[in-house]
C-alpha cells in the first residue's frame, strides 16, 4: 500500500491513545473489529486505510518502539524513533 504520512500515523496513534481502544487491543489477539472501529475514526479524520492497513501500522509501530526502548534501556544510543514520546506515553 501508499505510505503512511506523518499526519496519518499521528491520526493513528491518537485514536490508539483512546483509553476504551487501548483497553480491547489489551486483551485480544483476535483484533480485526477493533481495527475495523480505529479505521473508521480515521474515515472521520479524511483518512482512508482499512482495518489491515491500521493493524500493520500499529504492529511495526509497536515493534520499532519496543526496539528503540530496549536499546535504550540497555544504555545504548536511543535509536531515534520518529514518535517515540507518543507511544511512551501509551505503552
Amino acid at each position: 500500500g501508499k505510505h503512511w504520512t506523518i499526519n496519518e500515523v499521528r491520526a493513528l496513534i491518537r485514536v490508539w491513545s483512546d483509553k476504551n481502544i487501548q483497553q480491547q487491543l489489551e486483551g485480544t489477539v483476535r483484533n480485526k473489529r477493533i481495527f475495523e472501529q480505529v479505521a473508521a475514526r480515521l474515515q472521520k479524520f479524511g483518512i482512508d486505510r482499512d482495518w489491515k492497513q491500521c493493524r500493520t501500522k500499529y504492529k511495526n509501530l509497536k515493534h520499532e518502539y519496543k526496539s528503540a526502548k530496549s536499546a535504550q534501556d540497555s544504555g545504548g544510543t536511543s535509536r531515534s524513533m520518529k514518535f517515540f514520546n507518543e507511544l511512551d506515553a501509551i505503552l
